[in-house]
């Protein structure tokens, strides 16, 4: 912290200077915004950016332009165990906004709503000489409008919150839980999720393993029965993950939190590793051509139960993909393409082709009760809820 101020004297006043220069932007993924002349130039939101802090005297600095009354929300999420500090900075170099780590990992978020337009830099150091060349920080910028609706700066519920899923213990069938990976909807009396939320970019995505550390989610509040690794352990169900390995690679910590039992639900193998894996593959390669994806997914109506009772087995899988040219849901038109999938849990379809089970989203919200897209105006909903993709 007492590098960060000292860096702040020393260019408060190149802040001021560079405040008004157009700042050509830069490979984000190389090393070379670490001081306020330098600074990454962010002009298109959302955006995801990976970097990393690779030295105890590392800063890496991002400039962006916003208007008057609108909503900043930063989000940095951290390699586990390290320390890294998150400011907010005025043009003049003034600290406006802050959040430090207790060097553990995890997210720090800022906050932050402007009374007149200007520039502003996000500021990112390691705290204690703490840092990591190996693991890549993960900062995720959005800039809204005050009226926007709650949970909006969460990349991962932009499209909505399906349910109105509550982070408190007393929503026992229908508990928020919001991770760096993805957010979800707890139901502890059928022990699995009732739907699962990510993003899915390039930011997403590099070369990291798959770890298969299937564990039991420890933040589950502590009076909940709590899921463990080996529950699924002849049930002749696969341990079926919503958010993928697969959709999480470019971290091992990213990979690793994809293997929480509260993002599995029991899947008949016919399912996991037939038509659902190849959709899912099929959703990373939209990434590779540029696209950005929104994907809700989970199950409903029950096949008996699990693990003595306390894991409930879908009747049927299905999921909501929005498939986007462009980084953001502001872009949603009525041409704007939406997959909707609901398929049996069953054995048997192994070799069946994901795009038979291709229906209206509309048909998925009167089977689950959801709302989806909730955060999409409602004549843009109206319009692309009633189609079945065709592509």
């Amino acid at each position: 912290m007492l590098k960060l101020l000292q860096t702040l004297t020393l260019y408060g006043f190149m802040l001021f200077l560079f405040s008004c220069a157009h700042v050509k932007e830069p490979n984000l993924n190389t090393d070379n915004n670490n001081d306020p002349s330098n600074a990454a130039n962010l002009s298109t939101f959302p955006v995801t950016v990976n970097e990393y802090i690779d030295n105890p005297d590392d800063e890496d600095f991002y400039k962006f332009e916003t208007l008057a009354n609108k909503r900043i929300s930063v989000d940095l999420s951290i390699p586990g165990g390290k320390n890294y500090d998150l400011h907010l900075l005025s043009a003049d170099g003034s600290v406006i906004g802050g959040s430090i780590n207790n060097g553990i990992g995890g997210i720090e978020s800022i906050r932050y709503t402007t009374s007149q337009p200007g520039i502003y830099y996000i500021v990112i150091s390691s705290g204690n000489a703490s840092y990591t060349s190996t693991e890549p920080y993960r900062l995720t910028v959005y800039i809204t409008d005050t009226s926007g609706p709650p949970g909006f700066s969460n990349p991962h519920l932009a499209l909505g919150n399906p349910s109105n899923a509550a982070a408190v213990t007393d929503s026992t069938k229908n508990y928020l839980m919001e991770k760096s990976q993805y957010a979800l909807s707890y139901n502890s009396s059928t022990g699995r999720p009732n739907w699962v939320s990510w993003q899915l970019n390039s930011s997403w995505l590099a070369d990291v393993p798959r770890l298969d550390n299937f564990r039991v989610d420890d933040s589950l509040p502590s009076a909940w029965y709590h899921v463990n690794e080996t529950d699924f352990s002849g049930s002749g169900y696969d341990r079926g993950h919503l958010c993928p390995s697969g959709d999480r690679t470019a971290t091992e910590t990213d990979n690793s939190e994809t293997f929480l039992m509260t993002n599995m639900i029991p899947q008949a193998p016919d399912n996991n590793q037939g038509p659902w894996a190849n959709l899912e593959s099929y959703c990373r390669d939209r990434v590779h051509e540029g696209k950005e994806l929104f994907i809700i997914s989970g199950g409903y109506g029950s096949n008996g139960t699990i693990a003595a009772g306390h894991v409930s087995v879908p009747a049927r899988t299905w999921k909501v993909i929005v498939v986007m040219n462009e980084p953001g849901i502001s872009d949603i038109t009525t041409a704007t393409r939406v997959i909707g999938i609901d398929m049996p849990n069953v054995n048997g379809i192994r070799n069946d082709d994901w795009k038979n089970y291709r229906v209206a989203i509309d048909q998925i919200e009167a089977a689950t009760g959801y709302d989806f897209l909730s955060n999409v105006s409602l004549s843009i909903q109206a319009a692309i809820e009633s189609t079945v993709d065709n592509q």
